[in-house]
């Protein structure tokens, strides 16, 4: 058994995916990387140390917001706006953006709209750049592309018609119990298509068909996840509470490390000082 000990500001963990799929996680401490599929089956140990910096300007907060901020980053930069989380709601427009040019580098890009099975069948969308990491840090057995679009308050609209018929949240408790069914992707996308090409076509003629391109010969991706054991029985283990989280490292699925003694979503730590060893 090799000895880790590593130290530093966590952040959410790094994924990727080989060819076939398969998972490969890296724990994130400041600008220090240690894999952890190496790790399963073995104790590891995370100790908060008391401190949180704010991941934006680096003040020290008691409380983190929106996962890594502090309250003056959280109420005044536009990556923490609500538009964020609901794109559908971007104000860009009425000239009340809280970061006009940090908004016209993100939010005026491609962004793709797509279906993914996680928990379940559910809709979502991400930068064009971020996949597969959107899927892979969702915890996705599959994933398929659905629409291309011009900018990020036009995926929020798709995404928004869409799950008027399907969910666009994953049920972490069900994720964690096991992979979910395997799903026929594209039969969903194309019912999907039929059931809202009414309200599809106007969106294209209002926009511009060039800013919604329906993807309806795309591919999908599989992945499967590093886990040697799936939990019986849900535990959920919190850093606030108790600030020492040890156990045999099971699995690794989404930003979740799977433990013996619980689970554990390390993306909601993003910010917090830790020590970690294994």
């Amino acid at each position: 058994m090799r000895s880790v000990q590593l130290q530093g500001q966590l952040e959410k963990m790094a994924i990727s995916a080989t060819t076939d799929g398969a998972a490969h996680y890296e724990l994130v401490l400041g600008k220090t990387r240690t894999g952890l599929n190496a790790l399963l089956g073995q104790t590891v140990q995370l100790d908060y140390q008391g401190a949180i910096h704010c991941s934006a300007c680096g003040r020290r907060t008691k409380t983190s917001f929106a996962q890594g901020y502090c309250y003056p980053c959280f109420t005044s930069l536009a990556q923490c706006d609500s538009c964020m989380m609901s794109p559908e709601k971007c104000h860009f427009h009425l000239g009340t953006c809280r970061e006009p040019d940090w908004a016209e580098q993100v939010c005026f890009n491609e962004h793709i709209v797509y279906l993914a099975n996680s928990s379940g069948l559910k809709v979502g969308i991400t930068r064009a750049t971020q996949m597969p990491t959107r899927w892979l840090d969702q915890g996705a057995v599959q994933a398929l592309p659905i629409a291309r679009v011009a900018t990020r308050r036009l995926s929020g609209l798709l995404e928004d018609l869409f799950r008027r018929e399907v969910a666009d949240k994953t049920n972490w408790r069900a994720l964690l119990k096991g992979d979910a069914p395997l799903l026929n992707l594209a039969a969903e996308r194309d019912r999907l298509f039929g059931q809202f090409s009414g309200e599809l076509l106007a969106l294209q003629r209002e926009h511009g068909p060039a800013a919604i391109q329906l993807l309806e010969a795309s591919t999908g991706q599989h992945f499967h996840y590093p886990v040697l054991q799936y939990p019986a029985k849900i535990v959920s283990l919190n850093l606030d509470k108790t600030p020492q989280v040890r156990g045999r490292l099971l699995g690794l699925k989404g930003q979740y490390l799977l433990l013996d003694s619980g689970v554990i979503n390390l993306r909601k730590y993003t910010s917090y000082q830790v020590a970690f060893s294994a």
